[in-house]
């Protein structure tokens, strides 16, 4: 004898057992079927139990009445007893008594319930829109960033390997390597960063070897490799040299790119880096390599603990020849415009939430993707915050991701991607 499988007349699945049972859909049929040499014989049995999906109880009888029935029943008046409607739900004592004002729109309505609200949501956010930022170093050890709790100097060889695979496992597949460049290495011209077995390089190649699927950014710019502090080479009077410094920078992103990187993203707002870049990224053969261009970053006073992460605050004067006047909206589209016409692929904010206007007006002026940088001094604010009990953490920090979103993010390079991922996950770790 074998099982064999049949489907009844109203496309439900029927299954005839060694037992002798047959089963449509969770239904034991009355009649059971034996096959035995090429035979089949028809038995009447008694009906079994039913197999439900559920514990609960069933709140009504059933009567027996065919369809038909039913209908004509209700056709000549036996309607069947329903549960009857709520009473009106009681307002406070002291409640003043007012006629419902004449209103033909309430918004309210589409709020009413969570079902509502999920259904009207306008803005979304998913592990995808994440860009996590990771700073890594030479030593085997992996040391905490004071002013960025939670954050840490991953050792390249280890602890990036074993942060990078906490993230994929909660839906992050995008990266952004920030080196840690010992000062021995450091220089006025900021050579290390085009060395080829330099750190994010080894970095880089490590991470395309365990993951080739990771989605890797690069960092392009002088700050971390320059003895100055500064993103440029800074001439002896103090001037930040831009031409000059963009002939490194191209050679930096060849190198990001020959290592295998999959987007350079030049925050060093030198003038007609973009198209520099993009030209020799070409005729070194990485036409597929995406450029992320820093195009409203802003001389901002949020990048505090970045620096402290990274050793590399300017040895003097500030970075306000260079980087964007906070003061200043217009002139993120005349930056936005020169970058679309040089070759950009990506357009970002930088910091993210005290600039979404500027994110608001890249979006409706570009049809690039746009990203934010939820930036460090942000990142800490809301950490710092939540330690002192002042803020609910997680609820803000969500806040503050879908508001970059709202604004007209596609993507947020933002230190909280793994925790947020496992908040979107449903994850308490």
């Amino acid at each position: 004898m074998a099982c064999s499988i049949s489907f009844s007349s109203s496309n439900v699945q029927a299954t005839r057992c060694l037992s002798g049972k047959q089963y449509v859909g969770l239904r034991p049929s009355t009649f059971v079927k034996f096959v035995s040499a090429g035979h089949a014989i028809k038995t009447q049995s008694r009906p079994l139990l039913v197999i439900r999906a559920s514990n609960e109880q069933e709140t009504s009888k059933r009567s027996g009445l065919s369809i038909e029935e039913c209908e004509a029943a209700v056709v000549a008046g036996n309607v069947p007893e329903a549960p009857p409607v709520p009473p009106k739900p009681a307002a406070p004592v002291g409640t003043p008594v007012v006629s419902s004002l004449p209103l033909s729109r309430r918004p309210r309505r589409n709020r009413k319930s969570l079902a509502l609200r999920s259904a009207f949501q306008e803005t979304n956010i998913s592990p995808a829109n994440f860009v996590y930022p990771l700073f890594i170093h030479e030593g085997e050890e992996d040391t905490p960033i004071g002013a960025m709790p939670g954050c840490y100097r991953l050792g390249w060889r280890h602890g990036l390997v074993e942060e990078v695979y906490k993230a994929r496992d909660v839906g992050v597949n995008s990266v952004v390597l920030f080196p840690k460049v010992p000062d021995a290495l450091k220089s006025p011209t900021g050579d290390e960063a085009y060395n080829d077995n330099g750190l994010v390089p080894r970095a880089i190649r490590l991470l395309k070897d365990k993951y080739p699927d990771l989605v890797i950014y690069t960092d392009v710019a002088l700050d971390p490799y320059s003895s100055d502090g500064h993103d440029g080479i800074v001439r002896e009077d103090g001037v930040i040299m831009n031409d000059e410094t963009v002939h490194q920078l191209c050679k930096q992103a060849v190198s990001q790119a020959r290592a295998g990187a999959d987007v350079v993203s030049p925050s060093d707002m030198m003038d007609g880096r973009v198209g520099a870049i993009r030209a020799s990224l070409d005729a070194e053969g990485f036409q597929h390599v995406s450029i992320m261009s820093y195009t409203a970053k802003y001389a901002s006073a949020f990048y505090g603990p970045f620096r402290e992460a990274l050793d590399s605050n300017p040895r003097f004067g500030d970075k306000k020849t260079y980087q964007m006047n906070p003061a200043n909206y217009r002139e993120a589209l005349v930056e936005t415009r020169a970058d679309e016409d040089e070759g950009a692929d990506i357009l970002l904010v930088k910091p993210g939430l005290p600039y979404l206007d500027v994110i608001r007006l890249l979006r409706n002026n570009s049809s690039l993707p746009i990203a934010a940088y939820q930036v460090s001094g942000e990142y800490s604010m809301i950490k710092a915050g939540g330690v002192l009990k002042m803020i609910d953490e997680e609820k803000v920090m969500m806040e503050s991701l879908m508001c970059l979103r709202r604004a007209g993010a596609d993507v947020i390079l933002t230190y909280f991607a793994l925790q947020a991922a496992r908040c979107l996950c449903g994850e308490k770790r």
